[in-house]
């Protein structure tokens, strides 16, 4: 996210090659934009970039809370956070990924 309401549309994608099969990209938003990445992947096909979005694989980071006596603050205050953060936006909506296409990598975090 730029520190700028909005990220003009040349700015958006940067593409950088790691090998001929992978390519990496950053899409950048304003904090006051809606992220849409297959709308911002549209503007990679301007730049020379050819792919289907159907065969296109997206990673995703998730992390699982796991309430813990041992850590800063109390239990009560742990699953009230727990319950949040289970409440929040889901990214694959959020983004407006196609669901059949997310890989997500998990990790559980002590809280």
């Amino acid at each position: 996210t730029s520190e700028r309401p909005r990220v003009k549309e040349a700015d958006r994608v940067r593409m950088e090659p790691i090998n001929d099969d992978f390519k990496k990209l950053t899409i950048t938003y304003g904090f006051m934009e809606t992220p849409n990445v297959p709308r911002a992947l549209g503007l990679c096909r301007k730049q020379g970039l050819k792919f289907d979005i159907m065969s296109t694989s997206f990673f995703l980071g998730r992390r699982s809370l796991i309430p813990s006596a041992r850590q800063g603050m109390p239990l009560w205050q742990d699953r009230l956070f727990i319950f949040l953060m289970r409440n929040a936006a889901n990214p694959t909506d959020f983004f407006h990924i196609p669901p059949g296409r997310v890989v997500e990598l998990g990790a559980q975090v002590a809280v």
